[in-house]
């Protein structure tokens, strides 16, 4: 589905108030950033996998990478305007050919280096040399892993992807990740199976806690929730299971104020492949880049312009602000707050 008719779907189709509107209502608008504390490179869309809930629409197909000059250009900038963070997400990150050298060349003890991955990249030819070179290099890994059931994961993988990441975070444990006084961070991403909001991530992780280890003796750092946001192969989803209107109704009724004011595109600024600039990775894939007045390619950035830019919003941000929040880091709130 093209990014505009997404948007089409998300402003008229289910007569959901539209989501400025609501920032108003609540004293929130406009969202202006507050600096940019992370630089999230979408490096990307190429994947190994197809799964049901990707925002990204990633998949085996795709052509799209981040070029060695991009790389080189986030690294200038993240040095030069102090940005502690640096969140390389995709597709499978692992699958873009320049991510071994940046890793290398951007592993800093006074920066934090966060990979996202969808974990069964890493037993394949060609990939598996990555846990070591992440492990060196103490890097962050976020691992999405949506159920500890395996039907329920499998139904959003494919069959067989539970198995096979569990297969993974075993040997990442091996390496010392999840694992105290190792340093090395392994956190785990949550989705809902469903059309629904997460249930509260501090209750879920402990049931992921208790599960993993028991069942498979695998350890975590920490778990993050992600509200499924209606973009990409999960709108399609929704659109196809004639879930749209209720999710986005949903959505709207556990509109959270607290949660607005905490989004994370107020302190990240997202860079895709191409070096376009966007507030988040979900404007990406609508093709929302920075507005009013913000430069809007890496090669033009402007850190005062940036750090003080206003948000670009539309319906699909009610993903972030219902209940607890969610975000990239997970839950926004500590339990979920009544609007």
């Amino acid at each position: 589905m093209r990014p505009s008719d997404q948007l089409d779907l998300l402003e008229s189709a289910c007569r959901v108030a539209p989501f400025a509107e609501r920032l108003r209502s609540t004293l929130a608008f406009p969202l202006h950033s507050t600096g940019i504390e992370v630089l999230q490179m979408n490096v990307g869309r190429r994947c190994n996998m197809a799964c049901k809930h990707c925002h990204v629409d990633a998949g085996p197909q795709h052509p799209e990478v981040m070029p060695r000059r991009i790389f080189q250009r986030c690294l200038t900038v993240a040095r030069e305007g102090g940005i502690g963070t640096i969140d390389i997400t995709g597709g499978a990150p692992e699958m873009n050919p320049v991510l071994r050298e940046f890793i290398t060349a951007a592993a800093s003890p006074d920066r934090r280096l966060i990979v996202r991955t969808n974990l069964t990249i890493l037993l394949e030819d060609g990939f598996r040399d990555y846990i070591d070179l992440y492990a060196r290099n103490g890097v962050e890994l976020v691992a999405s892993f949506p159920d500890t059931h395996a039907a329920k994961a499998d139904r959003l993988r494919g069959k067989g992807s539970f198995e096979r990441s569990v297969t993974v975070l075993r040997m990442l444990n091996e390496r010392g990740y999840g694992r105290e006084g190792t340093g090395l961070v392994l956190d785990l991403m949550h989705n809902a199976a469903g059309a629904y909001i997460p249930a509260p991530q501090s209750a879920l992780e402990g049931q992921y806690r208790e599960r993993l280890l028991n069942d498979h003796g695998v350890f975590f750092s920490r778990l993050f929730c992600l509200t499924n946001c209606p973009v990409g192969r999960y709108l399609e989803f929704l659109t196809r299971t004639d879930n749209l209107c209720d999710y986005m109704h949903e959505l709207s009724r556990a509109y959270n104020p607290a949660a607005a004011r905490n989004v994370m595109c107020r302190t990240t600024l997202s860079v895709g492949w191409d070096g376009t600039l966007y507030d988040c990775d979900f404007n990406q894939m609508l093709q929302l880049p920075v507005n009013h007045g913000a430069p809007s390619h890496i090669d033009a950035f402007d850190l005062e312009k940036l750090r003080n830019r206003e948000i670009v919003v539309n319906n699909h941000c009610y993903a972030c602000t219902a209940g607890a929040g969610s975000s990239c880091q997970g839950s926004l709130e500590d339990g979920s707050l009544s609007a």
